[in-house]
């Protein structure tokens, strides 16, 4: 339990912080509260309403999203593999090889089928 102290304690030092920070930005910070202030602002352009479900957003945004989190991933597995290569062997190269091979199949059908395409 004495190893989680020192944890324990930056924990609550950082916490004090955060109060004591937020205390101070509402004390001494200016109130100017106006209109203009709250009303949304869209880089100078007057806002325009949207539809009730926000609106439709193509699927390419998705399928780019996808493909970066699958690769990722694979920096994810690739690099800690790549550390401790020596020390596994013939099976890891096999099992990473087979790794890699099914995300570039999935790469491929990403491309075959137009989702890096944009219009």
């Amino acid at each position: 339990m004495s190893l989680y102290i020192p944890i324990i304690g930056l924990m609550a030092l950082a916490a004090g912080f955060l109060a004591v920070a937020i205390v101070l930005s509402t004390v001494i910070g200016p109130a100017r509260r106006n209109r203009t202030k709250y009303s949304a602002y869209e880089c100078g352009i007057e806002p325009t309403p949207q539809p009730a479900g926000g609106g439709r957003i193509p699927v390419k945004y998705y399928i780019t999203a996808m493909l970066f989190i699958v690769f990722d991933i694979e920096i994810v597995f690739l690099y800690p593999w790549a550390v401790s290569f020596h020390q596994m062997g013939l099976f890891a190269l096999v099992e990473m090889v087979l790794f890699i091979v099914t995300v570039f199949i999935a790469y491929v059908y990403v491309v075959r089928r137009g989702g890096l395409t944009w219009d």
